[in-house]
């Protein structure tokens, strides 16, 4: 059966990374020693070269060293964490907890707790304004808050039609793109007023998680799970101009702007690397063999390397996975 599924991708032309071979060559493991659950998302120390991991089901935030390839330290008491985010310019990481709702700052170099600010249940998805310091989290039954990164202090709040999943900043603009699953659309949040200008409807396909943007090009891929696909909008008109089929279960997607090329990490299995032919249209390059439940990455363009979190399932142990770029 396996010789067979394999001769299958190999005949529809989807290429699987071996040594040297594809667009993406696995060059790292690093375990987490009995971590547990879901693994969700990451955050990059470079200077030091540490990769924050939020362990959501192990209620914990694992801190490994990429230099020596092993885990530095787990750090407890974090309830359910969710989004991740580095803030190199303040040497914090911010990490979002679904179950108390909160935001909580971490010095990035003795990982002590600066502080930690109350939102709403489900604190999920962050990021980071680096121009402006603030930090924007998604959180409760619908909403999104604007915080000074560096005093802590809750600017704002904008309500939305459900909870907010992956969303994207612009950075030569003010917008910001969210997904929001139950209300079946993409919110489009002016940042600088905090308040709601447009939302884009999700036809074709549900459950719209993980989300990209390409900014020069104008346009917004957003990852859906039924029917595993990519929508591509542009940000201009809001008009859906694409669509393309991809593995199942996606949680994270990546636009690497260098290569034209799309990362998708879906919990079926599967690396997807989709390479650009124009603004609209995709071809499918490779279809990375993983693990099941893999569904949370980071890309690291500086690096050229993507990191994936791959949890304890069955005989599968629970590890980082670090890929390098191919040109």
């Amino acid at each position: 059966m396996r010789l067979s599924w394999c001769a299958t991708l190999l005949a529809v032309g989807v290429m699987q990374t071996a040594a040297g071979q594809g667009p993406l060559v696995l060059t790292q493991s690093i375990d987490l020693p009995a971590v547990e659950g879901r693994i969700d998302h990451l955050a990059l120390d470079a200077a030091r070269h540490q990769l924050f991991v939020a362990a959501l089901g192990n209620n914990t935030v694992e801190v490994l060293d990429l230099e020596k390839g092993v885990r530095m330290a787990s750090l407890a008491g974090f309830p359910e964490p969710q989004g991740i985010v580095a803030l190199p310019d303040l040497n914090l990481v911010a990490v979002a907890n679904g179950q108390s709702g909160d935001l909580r700052l971490l010095d990035m170099a003795t990982r002590q707790l600066r502080k930690t600010i109350p939102l709403s249940e489900d604190a999920d998805n962050v990021r980071y304004d680096e121009v402006a310091r603030r930090l924007y989290v998604a959180h409760g039954s619908g909403a999104i808050s604007a915080i000074d990164a560096a005093s802590g202090r809750v600017l704002g709040e904008v309500r939305l039609g459900g909870h907010p999943e992956s969303f994207q900043l612009e950075r030569a603009g003010t917008r910001i793109f969210v997904n929001v699953p139950n209300a079946k659309h993409v919110a489009v949040i002016d940042r600088r007023e905090m308040k709601v200008v447009a939302t884009w409807p999700i036809t074709g396909a549900e459950s719209n998680y993980p989300m990209a943007l390409d900014e020069e090009g104008h346009r917004l891929f957003v990852g859906c799970r039924r029917p595993a696909r990519v929508l591509v909008f542009d940000t201009g008109s809001g008009r859906q101009v694409g669509t393309f089929d991809i593995s199942g279960d996606t949680d994270d997607l990546f636009y690497d702007a260098a290569r034209k090329r799309l990362y998708i990490s879906c919990g079926d299995g599967f690396l997807d690397v989709f390479q650009q032919q124009d603004l609209g249209r995709f071809t499918r390059i490779a279809q990375v063999a993983t693990a099941a439940g893999a569904r949370t990455s980071l890309f690291v363009p500086e690096q050229h390397r993507l990191y994936l979190a791959v949890p304890h399932r069955g005989g599968q142990k629970a590890e980082i996975r670090v890929y390098e770029l191919l040109k």
